[in-house]
C-alpha cells in the first residue's frame, strides 16, 4: 500500500514539473504615451488578446507596460508586434531603463 501510494506521489510530482510553464515578464515603452486611465484602458484590454498574455500592468507615471506571459506561447517580439494592432509602438526596456513622461504630448483618448 505505501509503496504504491509513494509511487502516485512521485507520478503526480513528476507530471507537474512537466505541465509547469515557463512564465516571464518583460517590460514596454509606448508611443505615443500614456496620458491617463483611457491610455491604460487601451492598452490592457487590446493586448489581452494576444496569445500567451497572462496579466498586463501598466503605470502611467512611469510610462511603462509590464507583461507576464507564457514563453512556450509567445515572445517578447511578438507582444511587441501586437501593439501595433492598436495604433501603438512598442519598445522593450533595458534593465533599470527610466522613461520621462512628455507633459507636452497630447492624449487622443480622452
Amino acid at each position: 500500500m505505501r509503496k504504491s501510494l509513494f509511487a502516485m506521489l512521485v507520478m503526480l510530482m513528476v507530471s507537474a514539473v512537466t505541465f509547469a510553464k515557463d512564465i516571464k515578464t518583460v517590460v514596454f515603452t509606448t508611443t505615443p504615451q500614456m496620458h491617463c486611465e483611457n491610455c491604460e484602458n487601451k492598452i490592457k484590454n487590446n493586448l489581452r488578446f494576444e496569445k500567451g498574455v497572462k496579466e498586463i500592468t501598466t503605470s502611467v507615471d512611469n510610462q511603462t507596460v509590464t507583461v507576464k506571459y507564457d514563453a512556450d506561447k509567445t515572445t517578447p517580439d511578438k507582444i511587441q508586434q501586437g501593439f501595433k494592432k492598436f495604433g501603438y509602438e512598442a519598445r522593450q526596456l533595458k534593465d533599470g531603463e527610466k522613461i520621462k513622461r512628455d507633459l507636452n504630448e497630447q492624449c487622443d483618448n480622452m
